[in-house]
C-alpha cells in the first residue's frame, strides 16, 4: 500500500516537474510563436538537403517535427481554455 501511494507521488512530482518546465519553456514566447519557429528551422534543414546529401533520419526527423507541431498546438488550446 505505501508503495502505490509513493507511485503516485513520485508520478504526480514528475508531472508537475514537466508542467514547470514546459511552462518556462513558454514563459517567453506563445505555443503559436514557437510553432513558428519550428517551422523556419525545419523548411531551413529541408533546403539544405540538397547540400547535405542523403539522410537516412529524414522521415524521423519529420515525425519529431510533427509531434513538436502538434504539442504545441494543444499547448495553445490549453491556454485558451484556461
Amino acid at each position: 500500500m505505501t508503495t502505490s501511494s509513493t507511485t503516485f507521488e513520485s508520478s504526480d512530482s514528475r508531472l508537475l516537474a514537466y508542467g514547470r518546465e514546459v511552462n518556462a519553456l513558454l514563459s517567453s514566447e506563445s505555443a503559436d510563436a514557437m510553432a513558428d519557429e519550428l517551422w523556419t528551422m525545419f523548411s531551413g534543414y529541408m533546403l539544405a538537403q540538397k547540400e547535405l546529401g542523403h539522410s537516412p533520419e529524414i522521415a524521423n526527423t519529420f515525425f519529431t517535427f510533427k509531434d513538436l507541431l502538434l504539442f504545441f498546438e494543444k499547448i495553445e488550446r490549453i491556454r485558451s481554455e484556461g
